[in-house]
């Protein structure tokens, strides 16, 4: 199973962002509108892959721009890569809470 894991995140980070975004909004909408069927399910796993992707581009342009700023050597030990992760989370978290807000979906089962 972890294999088919990897092999899935390495065809997903092969994808161009772009692309993956101007899907967004239809695989949204398919979500919006639950129903019990393995098409609902597999549009939940389409819409959290997009996003994934998203996170990753990201969180790496955050480390990439953390990396930039400093000229000390990076350590690559367990212990700094944990800090290094806990900045760029900080980091991350300062530029989010800049940001406008975003548009949350309602996934309220529908009135019948």
């Amino acid at each position: 199973m972890e294999q088919m894991l990897l092999k899935m995140a390495h065809q997903l980070d092969q994808m161009d962002q772009a692309s993956l975004e101007s899907l967004w909004e239809k695989y949204a909408q398919i979500v919006n509108a639950f129903e019990p069927t393995s098409r609902w399910e597999e549009a939940v796993l389409v819409l959290s892959f997009i996003q994934a992707k998203n996170w990753k581009n990201q969180l790496f342009n955050t480390q990439w721009a953390m990396r930039s700023k400093s000229s000390a050597h990076v350590d690559l030990d367990l212990a700094g890569t944990s800090q290094e992760f806990s900045g760029m989370m900080e980091e991350f978290s300062k530029k989010e809470k800049k940001k406008e807000k975003a548009t949350v979906l309602q996934f309220d089962p529908k009135s019948t």
